[in-house]
């Protein structure tokens, strides 16, 4: 490994676990990658292994069957997972998730039931907030959950699930009548099971095909239609008490989700960079190598900078969250300049490979498809600076 994206003060443990997963990576993930997304095919495989290194447990607690390791440990995993293939770290991202959601804000009942097989890696998580005609405005959600009896009926359509069809419990967030004035307080989060795969998965649910996408290729995304679909009460997350808390529950799951996002741009910033450095150490014009092009180096080096400085501000986010401390500001910064960031090095190793670069043949052809998805994912750019520009006002705010 090089110099760029190392992180200090890092355990024995946290050390250990990142050289699993490095060797992992480079034996297992990066040999087949192109192939399995050309292919547009589930990486069966490579979850496989992930299942038997226990990654799917990194940060559930021990007393659950997890490894009970950081945001941080879990943010560096996924950089050098998507370092790999950013599809694969896509895969236990969502999981990730509502594994968190569960821990911060599950009734113990509800973390005894779930937890121990998540962290195993037979019950897989995903999230869902986006519908057909809303991505970031949360608040326009249609889903309704009326309420029943004992239970809940739910109708509506939701859209954009990343392991929409191969997980088995998803955690979706619906409106509710709550009574209350803000919209904001009559949402409330169902923890739905399901089965695995496409079709109806569940009385009066149905998870149509895989959505066609121009990159992120391999992990399944889809929608989720809700046709009079029942379900008990009792799987409100976070039981009575989680009614109308919904859309704080998610918030608090986006905000890790952010670092998660961060630490991915990162990741395949980081392999851009690798696969530019190389290239151009390879390739010659003009009788010498064009790495001995000052203009080549000109763009290494700002490749170079931007591949460390977005690794240094998701790390210092996760460790924030870590803390305990309030992070959204941190969480934001560093989604937004990773993604950013990553969309820029990405083009720069692209235009140093010149033609070739458009060429199925060569790695960075799948990266420069794959890298826009990070710019929206988990709130656009824009929102990103939205929150940002609030939290500085509200620390920079004029006292009289």
């Amino acid at each position: 490994m090089g110099r760029l994206a190392q992180t200090e003060n890092l355990t024995d443990v946290q050390q250990e676990i990142l050289r699993t997963v490095v060797d992992f990576v480079e034996k297992e993930i990066i040999p087949t990658a192109q192939a399995l997304e050309h292919a547009d095919e589930y990486p069966q495989k490579i979850v496989d292994g992930m299942k038997e290194m226990g990654l799917f447990g990194l940060t559930i607690p021990e007393e659950y069957g997890g490894l009970g390791e950081s945001l941080l440990t879990y943010a560096l995993v996924v950089e050098q997972i998507a370092r790999g293939w950013m599809s694969v770290s896509g895969i236990v991202n969502t999981h990730f998730i509502v594994a968190y959601l569960l821990m911060q804000h599950g009734t113990e009942e509800q973390k005894q039931k779930y937890l121990p097989r998540m962290a195993e890696g037979e019950l897989r998580g995903a999230f869902s907030m986006s519908e057909p005609e809303c991505g970031s405005d949360v608040a326009a959600i249609k889903t309704k959950a009326k309420e029943d009896g004992e239970d809940f009926v739910v109708n509506g359509a939701k859209m954009w699930l990343t392991n929409g069809g191969s997980s088995s419990l998803v955690a979706v967030l619906v409106k509710t009548d709550e009574g209350a004035e803000s919209v904001y307080k009559n949402m409330t989060v169902l923890l739905v099971e399901k089965e695995p795969g496409f079709g109806e998965v569940a009385k009066g649910l149905l998870i149509p095909g895989k959505i066609e996408k121009m990159g992120y290729k391999g992990v399944d995304t889809t929608e989720m239609v809700f046709d009079d679909f029942r379900i008990a009460q009792e799987h409100v997350l976070g039981g009575a008490a989680g009614r109308g808390r919904g859309f704080y529950q998610m918030m608090d799951g986006v905000e890790v989700g952010r670092v998660n996002v961060a630490a991915r741009g990162c990741g395949v910033a980081l392999r851009a960079f690798e696969l530019g450095v190389q290239y151009a150490q390879q390739r010659h014009t003009f009788g010498k190598m064009i790495a001995e092009h000052q203009a080549v180096q000109f763009r290494l080096a700002d490749m170079a900078c931007k591949v460390e400085a977005a690794h240094q501000m998701m790390t210092m986010a996760a460790r924030k969250k870590d803390s305990g401390e309030r992070n959204d500001l941190e969480a934001g910064m560093a989604k937004y300049l990773a993604s950013e960031y990553c969309r820029d090095v990405v083009e720069d190793s692209f235009r140093i490979h010149g033609g070739y670069g458009f060429s199925k043949e060569y790695e960075i052809e799948r990266l420069y498809r794959e890298a826009p998805m990070l710019l929206i994912g988990e709130g656009t750019a824009d929102i990103q600076r939205m929150i940002i520009g609030r939290r500085l006002l509200e620390d920079y705010k004029i006292r009289t």
